[in-house]
């Protein structure tokens, strides 16, 4: 088969796993205080998901994992390639993904991480694009795996009620042949905005842990809302404008939305703008909350199984996050 930027990349399964405990705004209420129809007018979540105790990224990832790869019939020693995005590793070494390649049997598959928050699994694809265009693999797993509610300060009243844990996961596949097309992606980033959404604690500018950083709630997000909330609706509208542009599309060949699930109030802005309906833009962040890297590969599973897309109907996918790493991508079923 002949490689190159032509070379049709394809996906061919998706999964998805949320945990079974569920935080509902009342019980957030005893906890902090803030009333349900405060943080539903502010963010638009309703509940969201809690990892248990003994489950970590790699667990929600595995499951993700073996629901996408049951979907693509591919089984796990076919794998070329295991890529995971994630901002809250089971551990700094090893990588995430060697965890899930381990317990997948995934033996031949080349696994690391990227760390691109609430981009990362646009980040992934990206990655996984590449390795598929140039021969280098034929088979690659992408899992966005996320237990954001470990790093959650619940005295934060700004966005203590934002998070959630799921994961969800993707096989990609290079070649002609069945599967939704990848028919393009752009990702841009500016690191001088990096301090925007900010997870301090766990790398080698604060460490070691210490009752000190915990107490002062190092290890806890710290994000700067307003501002974030007005660079991730400027730049998602750009990215998805740019993504359309080099794809020779027109906004009214996308049959549906699938924004990273940030805040209601960013996707609602974000629609209004381009401009789309909100009856063509997938909303999960009720149920989910923000499940960081996880959000846009769970909206994009969600829609999927309530038949929202059908065969050649176009989905723009759309994500911004800390770093700050923005981009979006088109997907033809």
């Amino acid at each position: 088969m002949e490689h190159g930027a032509r070379t049709p990349i394809r996906i061919t399964g998706t999964g998805a796993y949320l945990p079974e405990a569920v935080l509902t705004n009342a019980e957030l209420q005893a906890r902090t205080g803030l009333s349900d129809e405060w943080i539903l007018a502010r963010s638009g979540v309703q509940e969201r998901r809690v990892a248990g105790k003994d489950e970590a990224a790699s667990d929600l990832g595995l499951v993700a994992a073996r629901r996408a790869l049951e979907e693509a019939g591919c089984p796990p020693e076919e794998l070329d390639l295991l890529v995971v995005a994630t901002t809250t590793p089971d551990t700094l070494c090893p990588s995430t993904a060697c965890w899930i390649q381990a317990r997948l049997g995934a033996d031949r598959a080349l696994p690391f991480d990227v760390s691109a928050s609430s981009a990362g699994f646009l980040v992934a694809l990206s990655v996984a694009r590449e390795y598929l265009r140039s021969g280098a693999a034929r088979r690659a797993l992408v899992v966005a795996a996320e237990v954001v509610t470990r790093y959650v300060d619940w005295g934060d009243r700004e966005n203590c009620f934002l998070w959630g844990d799921g994961a969800a996961a993707a096989v990609l596949e290079a070649g002609p042949g069945p599967g939704a097309a990848l028919l393009a992606l752009t990702l841009h980033a500016d690191g001088r905005q990096a301090d925007r959404l900010l997870l301090p604690g766990g790398g080698s500018r604060v460490a070691p842990i210490t009752a000190r950083t915990v107490e002062t709630g190092a290890h806890a997000i710290r994000m700067q809302g307003p501002q974030i909330y007005r660079s991730s609706v400027r730049r998602l509208v750009e990215a998805c404008r740019e993504v359309l542009g080099e794809a020779g599309l027109p906004l009214e060949a996308v049959a549906l939305l699938v924004p990273h699930q940030a805040n209601l109030r960013i996707i609602e802005a974000v629609a209004a703008r381009l401009p789309l309906p909100m009856d063509r833009v997938v909303v999960t962040i009720d149920y989910t909350g923000n499940c960081s890297g996880a959000s846009l590969p769970l909206a994009f599973d969600a829609a999927l199984r309530q038949g929202r897309l059908r065969a050649g109907e176009i989905a723009l996918l759309a994500a911004v996050g800390g770093g700050l790493i923005w981009g979006a991508g088109l997907v033809r079923m």
